[in-house]
């Protein structure tokens, strides 16, 4: 048949162009294909009105003309085309696949599909392009939508000047309040009374204690510190967001009565008895937890966070300032409050009193780049007499306001920081975040890394290649690089001499069984410090190969059986990073082939590996309210009843698997899984970092950087609102997403639904779709909130 023929022609189009290129370079002379050039501007029409979308684009694509498709797509085939060119773009090597999608990017603009070509901007992630597409929409109602997705995905637009300026006061305000997330908090609500979860839940709520069998210790329950710190965690992670709790906000009088009221009364403030029944740093964590409790609700959280401030406990103020984070965390206020109540605790001198109000920071303008905190905190790394702690947490903090902007001064200041520290220093476990916080400057910029990656080069041996793999793997992240994760697998497969015969022979000699820097802070001088740092950079490798491969469904299933692999044949640091990597590859999605790997390794031998796997549970579970999982953990926490650490960490996970009372996700992934949050990624690669080195973050002093996970929750919600911006009640059918991308006619994207009423909760994988005609969504995708209008060609059947 004739599509036949042209189908074959193409190809050897491609052949043809391709072979003339190679003679051309051998020979140095300039190339001559017009002859197939004429074939092409022929074929293309026909593969263009024959629905054969894709084979025009492969066409296009292997003669490097895809400037010539915009000029061929129309109303009825721009749907098929760009959805190839997207999808694309995952497999396309650098530079090419932002070329596809700037075509994509023009093609829906051509069409006036606006939101459509948004996606696509931010998916480039150009600023240019994305001010552009926000001028170029007229209609008011879509703008706002266009503010909705800016505001999910973390990147908001300045509206009051410059390119995207808002001339319309009254305007100006509707659309910032939707771009600064101010809304976020009552929407959560609202879908938590629809749902009918708002009753707080306490940690035994959780735990279910009552459903093990017989392990529970007998006799009266002893009021453990570390029992009461878990307690802190989940109580933080399940009632995220909601306002109030059981432990901290309760005013039941007994024991946990605090009264708003007299809050000045003995000048501590409502420091109620739950924060005292943790010891010194796990005061921190239980004040900060209120922050958590008080999510995104910054008109109320924050008075109710003051009375911590003035606390007469540093750690109570410590966690005061990190709760005034974790309220502003993802919500943009024009009055600032977060610097205003931070900015003067930076500089005290309690290094906790620091490490709170830095990471505060941090958290409060994540993704903002607001050039004051740089001003603020660049100082703090570049100054040598600085704590390594406290500069550490000042990296992070740049890294996550600065996120992928590859900011000068900042790059600068930690870059100088890690030249001009004594090696001593660098010995610290927390070194290795200020190299992530230069990481998280260039997260997914790709290519852009390269000068600081030379200057990576010349470091001190002890911090050198640490750096250089992290620098990579932040760099290349979400990207789907092939090149770069073979790479990193080969460094995952060297077996690295750990014992250095010819340095230390009075070293521990076994310290590569003993998991972890066994003696990297004991002061034991240098016999004690065995060379297991040697092995670090293979950790992040081998966290790298997650972080790349989750750009695409095929490079995630790719990964986990690279992990399969290492799980069994890698050296201690590789396998302990294997669970870490998979819970990033499955953000709350519990599959079950994953919790079962999981919960293999979290029996293992090695109590490295065993560690990371229970809190990688939770991360995978995270505000799924996934029963199995659930029952799973239970499990395993009668399994480690005397293991204090392992406990600890199996009662974090099992609260992050409620988190929210399962209505939050920590997927940076939205918009049908076809963007990622960076603001969120960054988040979660902290925190992966922090489960590389349990022994001196969480299950030391350094628990509350747990709290970095909240950068990226977000209500896993399908909301709809009118064009008032009122919540609206509809129905929609949701269902597992189906991949349609190059098929033929009009398949259904989702399979084996269910039809509810919004607001209605999505978990992963999952796609909605309006089960009526009455309203026309002004996004192409359904999540988070989405703007109807009425369809005017609507006719209600009842009425005619």
């Amino acid at each position: 048949p004739y599509s036949q023929y042209v189908r074959n022609l193409a190809s050897e189009i491609g052949m043809e162009y391709h072979r003339r290129q190679e003679v051309a370079t051998k020979d140095g002379e300039q190339v001559t294909v017009d002859d197939l050039m004429s074939l092409v501007d022929v074929i293309i029409p026909f593969h263009m009105k024959h629905n054969a979308e894709p084979e025009a684009v492969d066409l296009l694509i292997e003669v490097e003309r895809l400037d010539v498709l915009e000029s061929h797509v129309n109303e009825s085939n721009y749907v098929r085309t760009c959805l190839y060119l997207f999808s694309c773009s995952s497999y396309l090597p650098e530079p090419e696949d932002s070329e596809v999608l700037t075509v994509a990017h023009s093609i829906f603009m051509k069409v006036g599909k606006f939101t459509d070509a948004m996606r696509v901007a931010l998916r480039l992630g150009v600023q240019e392009t994305m001010e552009k597409t926000f001028v170029a929409t007229i209609d008011k109602q879509e703008k706002r939508q266009l503010c909705y997705m800016l505001a999910r995905h973390g990147h908001p637009l300045r509206l009051d000047e410059g390119p995207c300026e808002v001339s319309d006061p009254d305007e100006l305000e509707a659309l910032q309040t939707i771009m600064s997330n101010s809304n976020l908090s009552a929407n959560y609500l609202t879908l938590a009374r629809d749902l009918d979860v708002m009753e707080a839940k306490l940690p035994e709520d959780i735990y279910k204690t009552h459903l093990m069998e017989g392990r529970a210790p007998a006799g009266a329950a002893v009021d453990s510190a570390r029992a009461n710190l878990a307690a802190t965690f989940v109580n933080a992670f399940v009632n995220a967001g909601f306002g109030h709790d059981k432990l901290l906000t309760s005013s039941e009088g007994g024991e946990g009565a605090m009264a708003a009221g007299d809050g000045a009364s003995a000048g501590a403030g409502s420091n109620v008895s739950w924060i005292f029944k943790n010891k010194d740093h796990g005061k921190m964590s239980a004040a900060a937890s209120l922050g958590s409790i008080l999510l995104w609700d910054v008109e109320d959280g924050l008075p109710r966070v003051d009375n911590y401030l003035y606390s007469m406990e540093h750690q109570v103020v410590a966690g005061g300032l990190l709760a005034v984070g974790l309220i502003n965390v993802n919500v943009r206020n024009d009055c600032d409050p977060a610097y205003g109540l931070l900015y003067e605790s930076v500089n005290k001198e309690n290094p906790s009193v620091r490490i709170g109000a830095i990471m505060g920071l941090g958290l409060a303008y994540a993704g903002c780049q607001k050039e004051e905190v740089q001003e603020l905190l660049v100082p703090v790394v570049t100054d040598e007499s600085t704590p390594l702690d406290v500069a550490a947490f000042a990296a992070l903090s740049l890294g996550l306001v600065f996120v992928g902007t590859c900011h000068e001064e900042c790059v600068q200041a930690i870059v100088q920081a890690l030249m001009l520290r004594p090696e001593k220093d660098l010995e610290d476990p927390f070194a290795h975040f200020l190299c992530l916080g230069l990481g998280l400057l260039f997260l997914q910029r790709q290519g852009e890394v390269e000068a600081t990656l030379e200057v990576a080069k010349t470091l001190c041996p002890r911090i050198s290649e640490f750096l250089q793999v992290t620098l990579e793997v932040c760099a290349y992240a979400g990207s789907g690089n092939v090149l770069k994760i073979q790479s990193l697998l080969a460094r995952c497969a060297e077996h690295p001499d750990l014992e250095g015969a010819e340095e230390e022979n009075n070293a521990n000699g076994g310290g590569a069984e003993g998991g972890g820097a066994s003696a990297g802070g004991d002061g034991d001088g240098e016999s004690a410090s065995s060379r297991e740092w040697i092995a670090d950079p293979q950790s992040v490798a081998a966290l790298g190969i997650a972080l790349i491969g989750s750009a695409e469904e095929l490079g995630a299933d790719m990964a986990v059986r690279a992990y399969d692999h290492l799980i069994r044949y890698g050296d201690p640091a590789v396998r302990k990073a294997c669970p870490v990597g998979l819970a990033l590859l499955h953000i709350s999605n519990p599959k079950l082939s994953v919790t079962d790997l999981l919960g293999r390794l979290s029996h293992d031998g090695n109590e490295e590996v065993a560690q990371s796997a229970s809190l990688a549970l939770g991360i995978v579970g995270a505000g799924t309210n996934n029963a199995r999982l659930a029952g799973q953990l239970r499990q395993l926490s009668s399994y480690y009843y005397k293991d204090p650490s392992l406990l600890f960490l199996v009662r974090v996970a099992q609260g992050l698997v409620h988190l929210g009372k399962g209505l939050l996700t920590l997927s940076p992934s939205h918009s049908d899984r076809s963007l990622n949050s960076n603001v969120a990624l960054a988040g979660l690669i902290i925190n992966a970092f922090t489960m590389l080195d349990m022994k001196h973050t969480i299950l030391g002093k350094h628990h509350y950087m747990l709290y970095y996970l909240f950068v990226a929750a977000q209500p896993r919600m399908l909301m709809t609102v009118d064009e008032e911006g009122k919540p609206l009640p509809v129905s929609v059918r949701v269902g597992q997403a189906v991949d349609v991308v190059g098929q033929a006619g009009r398949p259904k994207t989702i399979t084996g639904f269910q039809t509810h009423t919004t607001p209605v909760l999505l978990s992963a994988g999952d796609r909605a779709e309006l089960a009526t005609d009455k309203y026309i969504s002004l996004s192409a995708v359904l999540e988070g909130v989405v703007i109807l209008k009425k369809n005017p060609l609507y006719v209600d059947e009842s009425e005619a």
